[in-house]
């Protein structure tokens, strides 16, 4: 695992050369740059954590450095500003443009490793805040006290002292993106970045630049591998990555190192590769829709998620977690389940796992009254009151796919539905359904769902 990488831009070689002895004996890892133009070079060939910015330079002055990469595609990093002949105005200039902070030469080396920590902490938090804004609750420790659960913690400890790509298996909603986020925070990686990659959600051009970045006319976007130098990269829905990307993820993965969209120089890899899936990804080597050789190069340590039906004795302290987050972070209402409604809810199927949990917990805070959260405002919330079949389809369905496995998911449950609520008669399901026998017969092969099992 790498050291955090600090870029100094200074033309006085005395205060580079101070700069560098100091940091790198606080076990940074510095590179220096004597102007502009070389500081520019300097990023092309790898994304700094932090940069210290000289505003007096004889080719390009820092503050029209600082605009030229806010005006590109933003600041690669935190950007701390140093002169020896500053102005209130060049430092309000300075902040108003995104630079952290702005120290005056000469400078006082106690008071820059003090600011450089708080930019490196601010930016860390930003970047959580970012995510967690984006994504789902995440606990920090995974929830549950049953068998499985403290199997499943005591195994991602110990996965997380070697430093080897990981594949984490799951229905969704099962909860794999927390627990790829503990594995990070368990592992000698925990102090650099976390970053996930939902790579169903990018679109198809799209998806190289978003994973190797992008070179174009000198300007530079970082990808995904570089935003998590020296962390973890969590490739999530890895099944969905076309295979032209996935060849070129398995040659940086074999040689190290990448080459950005329009780049030349090649970037070297220093990140854990986390990936996630809801799929088989054996079942989709076999179809010839993923990698055999990258399947194998991920497939280092296997992790499987269980779905919350097979930990269901989890439930309450799930619902418990959950009402106090959305109390405590979100201001709702303090209401408690009663013991019928744990009951029930111990008992319900879970087709949309912890997420569907989740979900419910906030839907009966903002709609619901009273202390207590009864069976019938749960039967009610969850859609099940007076039928043995209705299923919501919130959790049923993964919105976070493409349409087509979306539809195969929502016409897998349908048909199971129809299948259980006519006791695995066929001809009277065909019938509801509109569908003629011989296509249906189809469907359900296609689909893996055994008329057999459900037959009365």
């Amino acid at each position: 695992m790498s050291a955090i990488h600090i870029l100094v831009v200074d033309d006085e070689p005395d205060i580079r050369t101070l700069v560098q002895e100091i940091l790198e004996d606080e076990g940074y890892e510095v590179r220096v740059a004597e102007n502009g133009t070389l500081a520019r070079q300097a990023l092309r060939e790898r994304r700094p954590d932090l940069i210290l910015l000289d505003i007096w330079m004889p080719d390009l002055d820092g503050i029209s450095l600082l605009k030229e990469w806010v005006e590109e595609d933003g600041l690669p990093c935190p950007v701390i500003m140093m002169s020896g002949h500053g102005t209130v105005e060049t430092a309000v200039e300075a902040t108003r443009l995104g630079a952290y902070d702005f120290l005056e030469k000469p400078l006082s080396m106690v008071k820059l490793l003090v600011t450089l920590e708080r930019a490196l902490e601010a930016d860390k938090l930003a970047r959580e805040n970012i995510g967690l804004r984006r994504r789902t609750v995440i606990a920090h420790e995974p929830v549950g006290r049953s068998p499985a659960m403290q199997r499943l913690r005591e195994q991602v400890k110990r996965i997380a002292q070697h430093d080897t790509w990981v594949l984490i298996t799951g229905e969704a909603g099962s909860g794999r993106e927390t627990f790829a986020r503990y594995l990070h925070a368990q592992s000698a990686r925990r102090e650099r970045p976390f970053i996930d990659l939902g790579v169903s959600g990018i679109t198809r051009g799209n998806s190289a630049r978003e994973l190797f970045g992008s070179e174009q006319n000198g300007h530079i976007h970082y990808g995904s591998l570089e935003q998590a130098a020296g962390g973890t990269l969590l490739l999530d829905e890895v099944a969905d990555m076309d295979l032209e990307i996935q060849s070129q993820l398995l040659g940086a993965l074999e040689t190290g190192s990448f080459l950005r969209v329009g780049g030349t120089q090649p970037v070297p890899i220093d990140v854990r590769i986390i990936a996630a899936t809801q799929r088989n990804l054996e079942e989709e080597v076999q179809a010839g829709r993923f990698r055999e050789d990258l399947f194998y190069h991920l497939n280092v340590v296997p992790l499987h998620i269980p779905p919350l039906r097979d930990h269901n004795e989890d439930v309450p302290e799930l619902l418990h977690y959950y009402v106090d987050y959305f109390a405590t972070h979100e201001k709702l209402p303090y209401r408690r389940f009663s013991v019928a409604a744990q009951n029930y809810l111990r008992n319900y199927p879970w087709p949309g796992n912890v997420r569907e949990l989740k979900n419910l917990v906030q839907r009966v805070l903002i709609l619901g009254a009273g202390e207590e959260i009864t069976q019938d405002e749960v039967e009610m919330t969850l859609g099940t009151a007076n039928t043995a079949f209705s299923r919501p389809l919130e959790g049923l369905v993964s919105f976070d796919q493409p349409l087509r496995q979306a539809r195969e998911q929502f016409e897998k449950a349908y048909l199971e539905y129809q299948l259980d609520k006519h006791g695995g008669n066929v001809s009277k399901m065909a019938k509801e359904a509109g569908m003629e026998r011989t296509h249906l017969y189809r469907k359900l092969r296609t689909l893996g769902i055994e008329i057999k099992d459900r037959r009365s």
